[in-house]
């Protein structure tokens, strides 16, 4: 996908994930350059992230997340039994009755 065509939607979620870890960073009185070094990545990918940017790849993202102490809730993102939505598709596709195969 073309970077300039991302939807504002993904735009504004990227950067508020951006703002939470820069956020949560502070809390926890990490500096910049040492959360960078204990995540594997450079002061300045650490600042695009801080900035939502969507050019840095997911794994960057998730290792800042391990760093700040928050890695379980990465596995949950997505995790089918949050799946409201699919889980309404898939009670739409249920046969309306079961019958006993006949013999």
């Amino acid at each position: 996908m073309d970077i300039s065509n991302t939807p504002i939607p993904v735009k504004r979620a990227l950067q508020k994930l951006g703002r939470d870890l820069c956020n949560a960073r502070k809390r926890r009185r990490i500096p910049m350059q040492l959360a960078a070094d204990r995540a594997s990545i450079s002061r300045i990918t650490l600042s695009k992230i801080e900035r939502g940017d969507e050019g840095v790849s997911i794994g960057a993202y998730v290792r800042i997340i391990f760093v700040l102490g928050m890695i379980d809730r990465i596995t949950e993102l997505v995790d089918p039994s949050f799946d409201t939505l699919g889980i309404g598709l898939e009670e739409d596709q249920l046969p309306k009755r079961i019958r006993l195969p006949k013999r």
